[in-house]
């Protein structure tokens, strides 16, 4: 470990609580849906939006991840995310209409987008043999604040407004970048010089397409899934955990791949697994409708939950230095999230007019048996 950095604990510490503020504000959309449509008159569309819009922003910030990292460094990068994203909650507490939604469902992007594009190049380049497992603990973190966003928001909404349920986030994105800036004031900062221009072949433009597709079924499910549960009869509240219980379920699938994926010098078998259930839990979610929810809620947090570090992990594997695993991670995650962008937009534009959400279960199915095909093609030391 780079003697600038302090203990890999601490360390650990520190990136996992930053990564819980990375979705908190995107996570508790589809449940306050009913509470958003009354007070703040948005559409299905519109509610679309408040996903597709920050993860469209995080692709853009991803893209230019290794400007950010000569111009901002990661250490003040990291903080300026950290400050965007308690900025946007404050915002959105005092002003919860639409338009401030929507617009600032964009300046959340950024932060976020600022955060995921230089997390990993500081990870790569301080403690490069740790990189995958510290990956997995940053995209688990991630993934936990997601659950508690979607586990707590309807009922803070109901016991306090929409207004505090939104403005809330503030407090834990304050307490990290204090933690932040207080523990890493003195690392030293990154390699200026420009990464090399390895960004772009082929086999990127393969990992920056399984990345994107990947990721929307995580946007689509983020979305989506406590309003399709509602339009089956469910309360917002039991939508909402139901949404908090697979981003747990995401969760525990995130530490168990940390534990083992050393083991695993050839990715594409448990690609190939952690694919298969998600397969299986849209299948489960078209079959069953609103029945039998712990089934599709299991088999999606255990795919999607592997899914989402193992496709960074798998980018991290075709880097040989920290400045190409900058430039390669910036490209795939850079594209992915714009392509990853699209699924909660064409999930709302499907809710506008249709009765169901069947038809976008559908389209991410045929995605992601592609995405088994395309894995064949990971192996190792290519």
């Amino acid at each position: 470990m780079n003697r600038t950095l302090p203990a890999i604990g601490m360390f650990t510490l520190l990136v996992f609580i930053i990564a819980l503020n990375l979705r908190p504000i995107m996570a508790a959309m589809g449940p306050l849906f009913p509470l958003l449509q009354r007070d703040a008159q948005l559409s299905a569309t519109q509610l679309s939006l408040l996903t597709t819009l920050p993860v469209i922003m995080m692709g853009l910030a991803a893209l230019a991840g290794p400007l950010l990292l000569r111009t901002l460094g990661e250490i003040r990068g990291i903080a300026a995310g950290l400050v965007l994203l308690a900025l946007t909650c404050v915002v959105r507490g005092v002003m919860p209409s639409s338009s401030v939604l929507i617009g600032s469902a964009l300046v959340a992007g950024v932060g976020i987008g600022l955060i995921q594009a230089l997390m990993p190049a500081l990870i790569k380049r301080h403690l490069a043999a740790s990189a995958g497992t510290l990956m997995a603990i940053f995209t688990t973190g991630i993934m936990a604040g997601a659950a508690i966003a979607a586990a707590t928001a309807a009922p803070l909404a109901d016991a306090h407004g929409l207004g505090i349920t939104l403005a809330l986030p503030v407090v834990p994105a304050v307490i990290a970048v204090l933690l932040w800036l207080m523990t890493l004031h003195s690392v030293a900062p990154a390699n200026t010089q420009h990464p090399p221009a390895t960004a772009r072949n082929g086999r990127a433009w393969l990992l920056m397409v399984f990345f994107g597709i990947g990721t929307g079924a995580y946007t689509l499910v983020l979305a989506w899934l406590p309003p399709f549960y509602m339009q089956h009869g469910w309360l917002p509240q039991q939508s909402g955990y139901v949404l908090g219980a697979l981003t747990l379920t995401e969760v525990v699938a995130g530490f168990v791949l940390s534990a083992l994926i050393h083991r695993f010098r050839d990715r594409r078998r448990p690609l190939l697994v952690v694919l298969s259930a998600i397969l299986l839990g849209l299948i489960s979610l078209m079959w069953f409708g609103g029945a039998q929810a712990w089934l599709p809620t299991l088999l999606l947090g255990l795919g999607i939950g592997s899914l989402f570090p193992l496709s960074l992990i798998v980018t991290l594997d075709h880097a040989h230095s920290p400045e190409q695993a900058g430039a390669l991670l910036s490209f795939v995650q850079g594209g992915g999230y714009l392509l990853a962008a699209l699924m909660p937009l064409i999930a709302g534009l499907v809710r506008d007019r249709a009765a169901s959400l069947d038809s976008a279960w559908a389209i991410m199915s045929v995605g992601i048996v592609l995405l088994m095909v395309m894995a064949q093609r990971f192996k190792p030391h290519q």
